[in-house]
Formats: C-alpha cells, sequence, structure tokens
C-alpha cells in the first residue's frame, strides 16, 4: 500500500505545472516516452531521470578537502541535452572580450549519459528491469537500495569529464575544444541509441505489461521478441510456428539433479569445460577437463575429473609425468579409442591456443603433439565430431576473426588437412555445436559476430561436401552455446543464448523424417545450458556444468543433472497411447484392486480407482481419477514385494523414474515397499504392457523369465525395454500416493547459513539490516573455511559471537571456522586470519601435485597466485639451479623442486613462521636434498653468482631485491621472473622500467648484458585497475634490447570467455 501512496504522489508532481527541483526544473523532451512507459507499470515509478548532458561545469576550488561533503555544488556555464554546437562552447570559453571574476573556479568539459532512478515494488521486479536495462547496453544498472525501499538506478559507463581549466586561464587550445565536442556528440548520439532500443523492448512487449498485465519480460523474452523476425530468416524456410510442439505427459518433462559424492559437486560448478564418454572396468563414465569456474576464486581451469552419472562418484584424476595443458576453456575434447584428444581454446583473454593435446586414459599420461606445419591455426569456442579415427573441426574465433575453415584431424598420422570449400558452405560462426552420425556431420547454430544462427547443416564424409537442411516442423530458435546430441534416430539440441526464461525445450529432429519436436523441460530458475556439456549414457542425456557472468546478479552455475529420453523417443517411434486401447475394467469380489486388460492380455495391475474410459482421459494420454472430480493423480507409487524392492529400486534410480522429492515407505508390516515414481511413469508403464504384447502377438517373449534369479540381470546393460519387463514380471503394481511424504528439499550452504543466522539475530533482538554481511562465497583451506574480510564485520556481531560461530560452522558443515584478516603491515607480511571455531590453524593444501602445509594464522597463502605457479612448474629445470628470494612456505620453491625438477634450490626466507613450514613441506614432498633454507634477509644471505633463474615473488614490490637478483646469477647471465603490482594504464612504463633498472643494475655490477623481456605474465587483478604482473627478464651477453616482449594472460583474469 505505501508503494502505491508513493507511486501516486510522485505521478501527480510529473503532471503538475511548477517546476521540479532539478536544475532545469522539467523533464527532458527527449526521454518522456521512455519514461511514461516505466511509469504504466504497476511495478514501477521513476525518481529522477537525465536523457544525457553535454556540460561545462564551473565548480569552486576548494582549498580545504572536506571529507563528509560529497560534492562542491557550482554552476552550469553550458548544457544542452542535444548534440553540441561545437562554435557556442568556443564562444563560451574563449570570447572576444573576457570578463574577469574575483572568484576562481574550475572548468569542466562533461559529457553524462542516460540515468533513470526508479522505485520498484519488490526486489523481483528490480531484478527483471535491470536484466533488461543491462541487455540493451545499460550495463552499469543495478539495485542501489534495498533496505525500506526497492531503489535501481538504468545508466552506463560512456561518460567524460575533462579539465579545462579555471575561470582565469583555459588550459587547452580551441582546436582541441573542438574535438571534445565532437566526441561528446558521438557519446551522445550512442546515448541515444541505446535509449531507443531500450524503449523499443518495451514497446515490443506491450508497455513491459504481460502475463495479466502484471509482470516485466525478462532479458531474454524481450531479446527473443526482438529476434523474431531474425529467427524467421534463420530457419529453414519453414513459415510453421504453432506446429510440432508437444509436452510430456504431466507438466513436461523431468529434470533430475543428482548427488555428488567424493571430490566437492563444486569442481562441477564449471562452463567452457569439456566432457567425453569413458568406458572404465565395463561402466560408462564421464572425463571432464578444463573449464571456467571450479573450486574458490572462479578461474580457467586444467583439472582433469572422472564422473560416475548413474552412483554420482567424482574423483579427480592423477596423471603420470610433468607435462599437462595450460587451464583452458572454450577448447573441445574428442575420444577417439583410448585417447582423448584436447584442441585449442583459451587460456587468457588474448591467449588463444591451436595446441593438441593426448591423453592415454589407459596411462592416465598427457603428450602435447609437436606440429610442425602449424597448418591450425589459433582458435576457440569451435566445433569438433569424430568420424572413424578423423576429428573434424569447424568455425571458431581469434580474438576479433570468426573463421568458417573446415580441418580434419588424423588421429593415426596426427597431422592437419584443411577441407576446401564444397557445396553449401557455412557461413563463418563460432559458439556452434556439431555431431556426428552415420556418414554425416551435423552442425547447429552458432554466432556470426552479429546474431544468433539457427540454421542446420550436414556434411557428407563420402562426398565431402556441406548441404544446407531443408526441414519440416517449427526449427528450434537461433542460439550459440548451446549443445547438440544424437540418440537413436534423433537429433536433439538443448540450451544456449538467448535464454528461454519460462521453460527450456528440448528440440528433436527425426533424422528420417527431417521432422522437428518440440518437449518442454521444467527447468525454470534451476538451470542454464548455456556453454555446458551434453552426453548420451545409455537412455539418460547427462548434463554437466553451464552458466553465465551477469554484471548485475553474478556468477551463476548449473548443477549436474540427468534427462531420461526413453518416454520421448519410445513415444515418437509410433507406439500407441494409452488412450487409443481399448481395454475394460474387470472388478475382482473381495479385493479393491482394478485389473485393467487390454483385448489382446495379458493384465497389468493398476491402483484402485483408476479408469480406462476414454471420455476420462487428459489430452496427455494419462488416465484420470474417479474422485468425482475426475482429476489427474498428482502422485503415484510402484508397489514390489519386498524381496525385489532392492533392484526394483536400483532401475527405478537408473532411468530416472524414481521421484526423490518424496519418501519410500513399507506397507502391510514391511510385505511391500512403496517407491515413489514420477507422474509420467504410468502412461510408459502401461504404453510398455501393450508394446509387448503387440510385439509378440499376444504372447510374453520377454527374456526375463525368472525374476527371482536376479543376479542374471547387468543393471548397466538393461533397456528401458527390459526394465519394465522385469517391474512387470515382479508383480509390481501402479497406486496412487495418497500419503505423499515429501522429502525434505537439500539446501545450499549458504541458505541454511542464512535461515540459522536470521533466527538467531530475531531472537536477539538485532537490526535485520546485519544480513546484508553475510557472505556469498568463502574460501576452504584444509578442513578450514574462510570466510572474507568484509563479512560479519560490524561490531553489533560480537555481542552474539558465541553463538553466531558454532551456527555459522554447522551451516557450512566445516569442522575450523576462520574469518581472513589484512595483511600484517610487517616485513614479514604475517596473516591476520582469526580462528572461529575450532583449534590452532595448521593446514595441509594440496595444489598440482604439491602439498603445502602451515600454519594459516601465521602464514599467508594467496589462490590467485595459482596460475603462475602452475606456468613456473611446467618450466624445464632439470639441469638449473634456482634461487628464490621470497620462499616463503614454498609457495614456488615447491613447484619448482617438484613439477619443474630443478637441480637445485636456495630458498631465502626471513620469516621464522614461514620458515618453519617450508622445512616442513619440502620433507613431505621428499625433496629436501635438492634445497637449502637461508634463513634472514636476502640482500645479505643469498648466495652469488649461482643461478639459472631467480624468482622475485613479492608483490606490491621486489625492487629493493631487484641488485640482489642480478649478483644470484650465473656470469653469463639467466633469468629473472620479476613479480610487480602496476596501473593497467601504465604497465608498459613498469616494464620498461624494469628492463632499464636490471640492465642498469648489471652494467655496475661489470655485466655486459643483453637484458631483454621475453615474456609478460598477468597473474591477477590486485585490485580496480591494479594488476598483479610478472616479467621473465632474460639477461645475456650482449647491447640493451627493449619491448621485445610476448603476452601470456593468465587464467585468473576476470574476462569471461
Amino acid at each position: 500500500m505505501e508503494f502505491e501512496k508513493r507511486k501516486a504522489a510522485t505521478l501527480a508532481s510529473l503532471v503538475s505545472t511548477e517546476s521540479d527541483k532539478s536544475p532545469k526544473g522539467s523533464l527532458d523532451a527527449p526521454i518522456v516516452p521512455l519514461l511514461n512507459a516505466l511509469n504504466q507499470n504497476p511495478s514501477y515509478f521513476t525518481t529522477s531521470s537525465c536523457s544525457g548532458r553535454i556540460s561545462i561545469l564551473s565548480q569552486p576550488i576548494s582549498e580545504v578537502p572536506n571529507p563528509k561533503k560529497k560534492a562542491r555544488g557550482g554552476t552550469w556555464l553550458f548544457v544542452s541535452h542535444d548534440p553540441a554546437d561545437p562554435d557556442s562552447v568556443l564562444s563560451l570559453l574563449f570570447p572576444s572580450e573576457p570578463t574577469r571574476s574575483p572568484f576562481v573556479s574550475e572548468l569542466v568539459f562533461r559529457f553524462e549519459p542516460l540515468i533513470i532512478a526508479l522505485e520498484c515494488r519488490d526486489l523481483s521486479a528490480a531484478h527483471s528491469l535491470v536484466s533488461l536495462a543491462i541487455s540493451c547496453g545499460f550495463r552499469e544498472s543495478g539495485i542501489t537500495n534495498a533496505k525500506k525501499r526497492v531503489i535501481i538506478a538504468i545508466r552506463c559507463s560512456i561518460r567524460m569529464e575533462v579539465p579545462l581549466g579555471d575561470t582565469r586561464t583555459v588550459m587547452v587550445t580551441p582546436e582541441y575544444v573542438r574535438y571534445l565536442v565532437q566526441v561528446a556528440n558521438e557519446k551522445m548520439e550512442a546515448n541515444r541509441k541505446r535509449t531507443q532500443r531500450f524503449f523499443q523492448v518495451m514497446q515490443s512487449t506491450g508497455s513491459l505489461i504481460a502475463d495479466n498485465g502484471d509482470r516485466l519480460l525478462s532479458t531474454n523474452e524481450a531479446c527473443n521478441h526482438l529476434q523474431l523476425e531474425d529467427e524467421s530468416q534463420l530457419g529453414n524456410g519453414n513459415a510453421e510456428t504453432s506446429e510440432g510442439s508437444v509436452s510430456s505427459p504431466g507438466s513436461g518433462l523431468s529434470i533430475s539433479h543428482f548427488d555428488i559424492v567424493g571430490e566437492p559437486a563444486g569442481m562441477l560448478f564449471l562452463w567452457g569445460h569439456s566432457a567425453c564418454g569413458l568406458n572404465k572396468a565395463g561402466d560408462k563414465k564421464l572425463i571432464i577437463f578444463g573449464g571456467f569456474g571450479g573450486l574458490g576464486r572462479h578461474a580457467r581451469r586444467n583439472d582433469l575429473l572422472l564422473l560416475d552419472p548413474y552412483s554420482g562418484n567424482l574423483e579427480i584424476l592423477s596423471t603420470v609425468g610433468c607435462a599437462s595443458p595450460t587451464p583452458r576453456l572454450g577448447h573441445t575434447a574428442s575420444m577417439v579409442g583410448n585417447s582423448m584428444f584436447v584442441i585449442g581454446g583459451r587460456t587468457g583473454p588474448d591467449k588463444i591456443l591451436s595446441d593438441v593435446w593426448i591423453l592415454d586414459t589407459t596411462m592416465n599420461s598427457w603428450k602435447l603433439l609437436q606440429c610442425t606445419e602449424n597448418l591450425f591455426p589459433p582458435r576457440h569456442r569451435h566445433a569438433a565430431a569424430i568420424m572413424g579415427s578423423n576429428i573434424y573441426v569447424f568455425g571458431g574465433l581469434d580474438n576479433d576473426t570468426i573463421f568458417s575453415s573446415f580441418y580434419v584431424f588424423d588421429t593415426k598420422t596426427l597431422h592437419w588437412k584443411e577441407i576446401p570449400v564444397s557445396g553449401d558452405w557455412p557461413c563463418a560462426r563460432h559458439s556452434h555445436a556439431m555431431v556426428a552420425s552415420d556418414s554425416q556431420i551435423f552442425m547447429f547454430g552458432g554466432y556470426n559476430g552479429g546474431k544468433a544462427l539457427g540454421d542446420l547443416y550436414s556434411f557428407d564424409v563420402q562426398k565431402g561436401q556441406w548441404t544446407k537442411e531443408r526441414t519440416t516442423g517449427r526449427n528450434p530458435h537461433a542460439r550459440f552455446s548451446h549443445s547438440i546430441f544424437v540418440h537413436k534416430n534423433y537429433l536433439g539440441v538443448l540450451g544456449g543464448c538467448p535464454v528461454r526464461q519460462h521453460f527450456e525445450e528440448l528440440a528433436l529432429l527425426d533424422l528420417k523424417l527431417r521432422l522437428w519436436k518440440h518437449v518442454t523441460i521444467n527447468s525454470v530458475g534451476k538451470d542454464l545450458f548455456v556453454r555446458s556439456t551434453i552426453n548420451v549414457v545409455g537412455d539418460d542425456l547427462v548434463i554437466v556444468g553451464g552458466g553465465a557472468s551477469c554484471y548485475a546478479f553474478g556468477t551463476k552455475f548449473s548443477e549436474p543433472a540427468k534427462v531420461n529420453l526413453l518416454h520421448i523417443i519410445h513415444s515418437r517411434d509410433g507406439h500407441m497411447s494409452v488412450k487409443n486401447k481399448k481395454c475394460v475394467i474387470n472388478q475382482d469380489e473381495g479385493t479393491n484392486v482394478n485389473n485393467i486388460e487390454s483385448s489382446c492380455q495379458p493384465q497389468l495391475e493398476l491402483g484402485p480407482n483408476v479408469f480406462e474410459d476414454e471420455s476420462l482421459c487428459s489430452n496427455d494420454n494419462l488416465p484420470c481419477l474417479n474422485d468425482q472430480s475426475h482429476m489427474i493423480a498428482l502422485h503415484y507409487i510402484l508397489q514390489l514385494k519386498k524381496e525385489y524392492a532392492k533392484l526394483g529400486k536400483d532401475i527405478l534410480k537408473k532411468f530416472g523414474w524414481l521421484d526423490l522429492g518424496r519418501k519410500a515407505r513399507t506397507e502391510e508390516g514391511g510385505v511391500h515397499i512403496c517407491f515413489p515414481v514420477h507422474q509420467d511413469f504410468f502412461a510408459l508403464f502401461h504404453e510398455r504392457n501393450h508394446h509387448l504384447v503387440d510385439a509378440s502377438d499376444g504372447k510374453n517373449e520377454a527374456p526375463f523369465l525368472d525374476p527371482r534369479n536376479q543376479h542374471k540381470y547387468l543393471l548397466n546393460e538393461l533397456s528401458y525395454s527390459e526394465a519394465l519387463t522385469i517391474l512387470h514380471e515382479y508383480g509390481a503394481i501402479l497406486l496412487e500416493d495418497k500419503v505423499v511424504e515429501e522429502r525434505k528439499a537439500a539446501k545450499s550452504p549458504l541458505k541454511m547459513m542464512t535461515e540459522a543466522v536470521t533466527s538467531l539475530i530475531e531472537h536477539k533482538g538485532l537490526p535485520v539490516w546485519l544480513l546484508e554481511e553475510l557472505p556469498t562465497r568463502w574460501d576452504r583451506l584444509g578442513d578450514i573455511i574462510i570466510l572474507p574480510i568484509n563479512s560479519f564485520k560490524d561490531s553489533l556481531w560480537d555481542s552474539i559471537a558465541g553463538e553466531l560461530w558454532p551456527i555459522v560452522a554447522k551451516s557450512l558443515k566445516a569442522h575450523r571456522l576462520a574469518r581472513q584478516g589484512p595483511v600484517a603491515a610487517t616485513g614479514t607480511r604475517d596473516s591476520t586470519l582469526q580462528i572461529l571455531v575450532g583449534d590452532g590453524g595448521w593446514v595441509n593444501h594440496r595444489e598440482n601435485g604439491v602439498l603445502y602445509s602451515f600454519d594459516a594464522t601465521k602464514c599467508m597463502f594467496s589462490w590467485g597466485n595459482l596460475s603462475e605457479k602452475i606456468r613456473m612448474a611446467s618450466l624445464d629445470c632439470r639441469e638449473e639451479v634456482v634461487v628464490d628470494l621470497f620462499a616463503g612456505i614454498g609457495y614456488f620453491v615447491l613447484p619448482f623442486l617438484v613439477r619443474a625438477t630443478a637441480k637445485f634450490v636456495y630458498a631465502c626466507e626471513w620469516n621464522p613462521h614461514a620458515v618453519e613450514a617450508l622445512r616442513h613441506n619440502l620433507q613431505a614432498n621428499s625433496v629436501a636434498d635438492r634445497c637449502i633454507i637461508l634463513e634472514g634477509d636476502n640482500r645479505i644471505t643469498a648466495p652469488r653468482s649461482v643461478a639459472d633463474r631467480v624468482c622475485l615473488g613479492l608483490i606490491p614490490s621486489s625492487e629493493l631485491s631487484w641488485v640482489t637478483a642480478v649478483r644470484a646469477l650465473r656470469r653469463e647471465g639467466g633469468v629473472l621472473h620479476v613479480h610487480g603490482n602496476t596501473k593497467d594504464s601504465e604497465e608498459s612504463q613498469w616494464i620498461d622500467h624494469v628492463a632499464k633498472s636490471i640492465n642498469d643494475i648489471a652494467r655496475s655490477e661489470g655485466y655486459c648484458w643483453e637484458i631483454s623481456i621475453e615474456h609478460v605474465e598477468r597473474v591477477k587483478w590486485y585490485a580496480p585497475h591494479i594488476r598483479h604482473v610478472v616479467v621473465d627478464c632474460n639477461a645475456e651477453s650482449g647491447s640493451l634490447k627493449f619491448r621485445n616482449y610476448s603476452f601470456g594472460l593468465a587464467d585468473i583474469v576476470r574476462g569471461r570467455g
């Protein structure tokens, strides 16, 4: 009610003839239609706005800074909500008769884009509108207040602010001012186009009103609406828009998430990864590699994981040898025999790969293919398909270049070959999908740099040419970053961008009839099938990963899931549905069971009150229950005798028929076990019975005549028809579930913590705004959960600390709980981690095959340096002596020794706690015989003239030890790995400073070295616009040489591939 009152008052003021409180005094005319459209929606009203302006602001110069005052005020010398006239601006700044003012003010030339502040009815409405604004280019839009009132701001970043001087002296030339006006006018036009697009989206969606006039369309719905015309052109020329849309019985096809055991489920929170089927010990498993996401800080990965989709067991595959691919995403992985071939990908924003890595799955060893011809250019977001021993690769992306080239890689000869253009050659694209079937390779969708594609092509391997497929039925909507698969005689397309907000569709193409059908999947709000992987395992579609990153709402990953294809494929193979069979009901005297028989036998038992009268059947082929209202039963159970319950349950779980949301129970004193099943199982079970009869001319010739011999049944080898036959022979009875004991849905640790802490602060009478300080992410070191430094920071938490921390630890399932503190401002940079629950801070942490043990309350550990540790570990240091001037607990010492197999390492460290941990770690990793610890200041303890390589891993700067590093190198020179923090805009100057400084130091030490920067590694963002950078500085005899460095962008950089 308060929202409606505030909205009414605000709208009344808009139509008032009085001036508003803005300097202009009225609304900006260019956006009045847009404001009207926003205010027409019952969930929003605008509180302030500006269409965008070019201005010159005169603001007083403040001699004494006032930190409490946000702005100094000032006056506009010039303001325009339209493109500015350069001559008008010049005449203002450079008048023919200068005037002198007694007051001196700064002059600032500005361009400010559209900004609209709105109050929203609730958070849901706010999220929807912010999402819509971001999709139209206003990428800095977000929720600015969510306490008493929900306020959002719609805005973008194309602003400009340039100081011109002051009222006494303009410090720029008229030519430069003219240039500024030109730039500002260009920004004004870009702002106008974004604003117009935003308005058009709302107009095209009915002034934001849909679904009974009360709901704002989401970003993706609005984008889909705008792309509708393009989609029709991208299709196969069909005019049909409504045919071919089907749903499975009930409310659509169910997707089931399965629990992960073994390794943490968070390791599968990935996108841009790969997944290949692997037959191991007779079981079909998935081998997963790379991608973005994972545990802890999200980053590009090179983890090798093995997933059993039936048991949910996840394990890390340890590989033999030191070689392994760099972390990457956007690659492809193809399984040929016992070898998995990883091709290309992206390891950094500008580091696109063309390498081929081969994993021998029998030995678990990696091998990098040495390609001498360099025929295959670097790319990511390409697609690959296997045909025999060949891997076919089409398209992809390399920075701004989108490919239409087509290559084949022969896994026998290990050579690339480019396939010449022939037939209906597809246009250049990336983020498409390919799959092989018989002698054809099918390719669907993708992105061509301007729009999503919805075309379907096939490549005939025997003829060597492409064909654009002509199909019937409604085409799938244009998309990219999706997945496709082939199962039996069907090609399936799932997921991708743009995302369907209200439902996910599985598009199925009958490869014989070239006919599209569509099945709705119930996954609203749970799954985001973007850059996920799909594998067919038996009759299940196993979906791993997928997700997206949103500026306003953060990063979302999908949980691993399965979709059972049995009923989809079976119901499309021409089998009759339940209502097309003529059945009769015979009520047995003395029982409450209706025996429903087909006219051609045998008998299938169904529970009480289930009718076969065709008039009582719904359109989705499910019989209705006779409960006076002829409503469909909402829940079913399958009753089995106790001796058959174990195998029966295994069958139901394997094929996705078991409803995990409800509890199983016993009946009749434990004689029968009742398993909850999904609603669509009714039609499948009953239909299968009729199919068995028809196929055998009334004689049941199923292969499993003696269900008691359970050892005969190998579960993983069962087909769905054999499984249904077994259940029937076990005497399974389908009943309506009138009890419905729902299993409690698993809650995320964040939700459990939020609920528990909310209850605690309500009980203690503390303000609810404290909940804003609850963390949404945390790190794990060994068995310690580490909360971020900015969580629980208000002093009010201290009053309930005794009850608070055990609750948080229990919610996060932590044996020990800690909170991160700032790095101590000491030379030894001690940790200030605070243990909140548990004893002691000593932890064991394994990373990239290296064991680190240390006291987390005394020693620092950075997850962000993982990429650099992996890079150092990948070096070949077998004949090298390494000096690490800042050894710590062994951050780089151990990778040099364990993975890079350095001949010897001198480890300099002056923190006694780190030295203690380092000694322990050298012993634990069995490398103590190849390392000597030099305790104390490295400028005193470091050796001289011994090193082939020196590591200076200290940030923000290691410059105080550059002289020491040069002295440590052999007289012939060597390599310095110089770490440092630098502003992103000053990176080149910093690199030149490193090279020149090292050269000057070398000359002063009597060395005549040629200094070259061989590589620059951007490790991570240390702070806004501050990068942690590593320079590989090579010193050899010769003259000084600058700026011939190459860039390799690390995997932790926050660009999304």
